[in-house]
Formats: C-alpha cells, sequence, structure tokens
C-alpha cells in the first residue's frame, strides 16, 4: 500500500509480541495478495488484466470490501467508485509514474471504460465480472479495511486494548494503560483552524485530502483531481467505512459534503478551500459528542 503499519497495546500478561507481529504481518500480506493495486499478481491486478466477460471468484475479505464499496458508491451518488483504476493509471496517481498531465481525449477515453456500473457484482456466489477493459483500484477503502483486520488479529492474540495506525487511518479499542482512551489529533494541516481531538474508544478515523500528497483525489464523475479538499475526516465504528466515506466525501462541493453527511448521520469534519478561503464545518452527528452532557436532573 505504499505505507507503514503501527500498533500500540496494553500487553495482557505472557504477551508474545513476535507471534502477534508475525500474525500482523501474515494477514496485511494476504489482503495484499488479494487487493494491492501496486502487485500485478495480486487477485485484483488478475481482475484487471481479464477477458472481457470473465467471471472472477473473489475470497471472502475481498468480496466484502468489493459489496461495502459498491454500497458506498450507491450511497454517495458515485462520488466513491471502486472501478476507477485507468483514470488513476492515467493521472499516475498509481504504480506508475506519469510526467504530464493527460489530454481531455485521454481522460474521456479511461472514463469510458471505468465505473461501478459496468460491473455484475453477484453477491451470493461472491464472484465480480469483468466488462472489459474495467481496472478496480480499492485504494480509497482496503487501507481502512487493514486497520480493522490488524485490531481483529491482535485481539485474537488477548489484546482488548488497543491503537492500530495504518498510513494516518486509525482504530482504537479498550483504553490505554493509564486508564484514559486513545486520543488522537484529527489531521489539521491548516494554522488558523484549532487542532481537534478525540477519543477513538471502538472507534475509527480516516482522512482524506491533498495535504499530503497533493491534489491526488480523482473525481470518477469528471475524471479529474478534486482542487477543494484540503482534510476530510470521518469517525465511524468500521475504519473501512471511515476511509470510503472520507473518499467520497472529499470528492464533493461544501454544500454537497453537508447535505450527505446529514443524511447518513455522519461523523465529519471538513476543511475545504472556498473563494473566502480555508472554511471548518463540522456535522451535526460529531458536534453533538462534542457538546458536554447536560448535568442529570
Amino acid at each position: 500500500m505504499g505505507t507503514t503499519w503501527r500498533a500500540l497495546v496494553a500487553a495482557p500478561p505472557a504477551f508474545d509480541r513476535a507471534a502477534a507481529r508475525a500474525a500482523v504481518e501474515a494477514r496485511l500480506e494476504d489482503i495484499l495478495a488479494q487487493m494491492s493495486h501496486w502487485r500485478e499478481d495480486s487477485l485484483l491486478g488478475r481482475y484487471n488484466r481479464a477477458v472481457a466477460s470473465t467471471w472472477v471468484a473473489l475470497p471472502v475479505d475481498f468480496a466484502h470490501v468489493i459489496e461495502a464499496a459498491l454500497d458506498v458508491a450507491e450511497r454517495s451518488g458515485g462520488a466513491f467508485d471502486p472501478a476507477i483504476g485507468a483514470l488513476v493509471d492515467l493521472w499516475g496517481y498509481g504504480p506508475v509514474k506519469v510526467a504530464l498531465a493527460p489530454s481531455q481525449e485521454d481522460v474521456r477515453r479511461a472514463r469510458a471504460i471505468s465505473g461501478y456500473g459496468r460491473m455484475a457484482w453477484d453477491c451470493a456466489g461472491r464472484r465480480l465480472r469483468q466488462p472489459g477493459g474495467l481496472r478496480l483500484d480499492l485504494s480509497g477503502i482496503a487501507k481502512g479495511f487493514a486497520v480493522d483486520a490488524v485490531a481483529a488479529v491482535l485481539e485474537r492474540q488477548g489484546c482488548d486494548h488497543l491503537l492500530v495506525e495504518i498510513g494516518g487511518e486509525l482504530v482504537g479499542r479498550g483504553l490505554r494503560p493509564d486508564g484514559d482512551p486513545w486520543w488522537v489529533d484529527l489531521e489539521t494541516p491548516v494554522e488558523d483552524v484549532r487542532p481537534l481531538r478525540i477519543a477513538l474508544h471502538q472507534l475509527a478515523v480516516a482522512t482524506s485530502g491533498d495535504y499530503v500528497r497533493g491534489r491526488h483525489t480523482i473525481d470518477p464523475r469528471s475524471g479529474y483531481p478534486v482542487e477543494h479538499a484540503v482534510a476530510v475526516s470521518v469517525v465511524h465504528a468500521s475504519a473501512m467505512l471511515a476511509d470510503a466515506w472520507a473518499t467520497a466525501l472529499s470528492v464533493l462541493a461544501p454544500e454537497a459534503i453537508a447535505a450527505l453527511a446529514r443524511r447518513e448521520t455522519l461523523l465529519v469534519r471538513a476543511l475545504t478551500r472556498t473563494p473566502a478561503g480555508i472554511e471548518e464545518w463540522i456535522s451535526p452527528a460529531l458536534r453533538a459528542l462534542m457538546e458536554p452532557e447536560e448535568p442529570a436532573g
């Protein structure tokens, strides 16, 4: 995935650190072998090269991610789309870098072979049809899935209190050794916006935007990179869904971010560029968690 992983644990008695690390690395290797856009020999790579009308059987993990990705794609009106690998590659945001921006005709051709609407998904049979030329890219959801998966591995190792991070996406379980929750700061790459600290107690957070890697998020509906999203953070019980929703929301204009977040009752903090400068928006669901509780009676 082109990034690193880290896990902090309040280790139980007789915790075998070496065994836990080996288990995590094996789990991550299995996920990469299925869903990596950066490995030609991954299952995703084989699907992308399959001939038209081929049905590809998916293992449980891959099927779970695809089902979630298609659901968010529908709910977001196509702002999230797992089938824009051709556009990702065209702009040089995938494994192979490009020297020049593509032409309008290049973008048009890539859009013509892209889009989740071209896929046929057999949920019961756990298989996905390749319509011909379509390329999956699960970068906007697979990293979050991996965060959830690593947390589950460590819980099976007896760790009920942990914080897992992969490339800036995090999930917290239980408490720190001092009894506090796992406090994390939402990424705030703007000096005049106040930092926002949240407690990841059985929660995950993912952030999408251009503050680290530049404008690399593509709007699937236009085929062009997004220019307004600085940092859009989503807090959710699932890191996989936090990842997907952060990607979807970062594509949308500020008004559409607010409308979708309200409709889906999402916990969101968005920093976006407007003619007036960088603006911060906090969703009602997240703001409700930040407000002090009224005293009883």
